[in-house]
């Protein structure tokens, strides 16, 4: 098996935070480079130092780096994707620049052939009962009664491959009505949103903490021929801007969707009974089985009914009312 070497450019105020990140998405081995760690050990080794070769030399000076493998295949860079979200989202947040560069690397794939190379492992994907996931640059050839969306999630997002936005759109179908109204809630590249829209929604709004994903998802909504007057994309960070929160507030929705993190989902679950109407239904994933419980508690404590949870492999997907 082949094998993508990510490296992310740090420092050590952001270890901590950024493997937390990265844990939450399903990658839970990696290596640290600190050269803070690493003077602290030649400090109290000093027998050892004739035995310090010029690579281990170097540390003392190197940058911070967390570093982990994803399998060249398309589940790796759908882990990919996700962890370069995850820095993102961190890099969003540090204000103060504490964590680092906060960039990523990767060797054995080129990051100028990276937006070409991912392509090779996104095919047609039939999801749940009714969806068919299309990418745009590979027409489907034969002829299907299920609801087709036709998606170019760019190198930044998701394609819905994943187990995590698979159960989203799984239990879309379930409780998509017509004439609904939907809130997506960390967006990407609009999946769950347009494909709420597909099964017939009235109408979606959908929000991510990343610029891009304004563009991302206009665009697939275009290549779906749904009409612009059907959905709003904005941008900003739920949990820590009020009047983003005040702004959704004023408009109740039968459906609100989190595909996030065990983290995030948490920190958000104060604010989720705002935006739903009486009988609405909030679903959520993105969570690894270990944090269900933790999600579950909060989510209660929020004032929310859990009335569903399902995994797949080792994550999990929450539904409450």
């Amino acid at each position: 098996m082949e094998w993508i070497k990510v490296s992310v450019k740090t420092s050590a105020e952001g270890i901590e935070p950024l493997c937390g990140r990265l844990y939450n998405i399903g990658v839970t081995g990696v290596e640290i480079e600190d050269k803070d760690d690493f003077s602290e050990f030649l400090e109290n080794n000093h027998e050892y130092w004739d035995y310090v070769d010029e690579e281990l030399e170097r540390l003392k000076t190197a940058e911070t780096t967390v570093r982990f493998y994803v399998s060249d295949n398309a589940a790796g860079h759908e882990m990919l994707g996700s962890a370069r979200a995850e820095v993102r989202a961190l890099k969003e947040i540090d204000a103060d620049k504490s964590f680092g560069r906060l960039e990523i690397f990767v060797e054995n794939v080129r990051d100028e052939d990276w937006a070409d190379n991912w392509k090779k492992y996104f095919h047609p994907l039939e999801v749940g009962e009714k969806i068919l996931i299309q990418p745009e640059w590979e027409p489907i050839t034969h002829k299907t009664d299920r609801t087709v969306f036709t998606v170019n999630p760019g190198m930044n997002f998701g394609t819905g491959g994943h187990q995590t936005t698979r159960m989203c759109i799984e239990n879309l179908e379930k409780y998509v009505s017509d004439g609904c109204s939907v809130l997506d809630l960390g967006c990407g590249s609009g999946i769950l949103s347009i494909i709420a829209l597909l099964l017939g929604a009235k109408g979606a709004v959908a929000v991510d903490i990343d610029p891009n994903a304004v563009d991302s998802a206009y665009s697939n909504l275009a290549l779906n021929n749904l009409p612009r007057d059907r959905y709003e994309v904005l941008t900003g960070d739920i949990i820590s801007d009020s009047a983003l929160r005040e702004r959704l507030s004023e408009n109740k929705y039968d459906i609100v969707l989190a595909n996030i993190v065990a983290d995030v989902i948490i920190a958000l679950s104060p604010y989720v009974k705002d935006f739903m109407k009486p009988d609405g239904v909030f679903v959520c994933s993105g969570i690894i089985t270990e944090r269900i419980d933790e999600v579950k508690a909060a989510l209660s404590a929020a004032g929310l009914t859990i009335f569903n949870v399902e995994t797949q492999d080792d994550w999990a997907a929450i539904a409450a009312r």
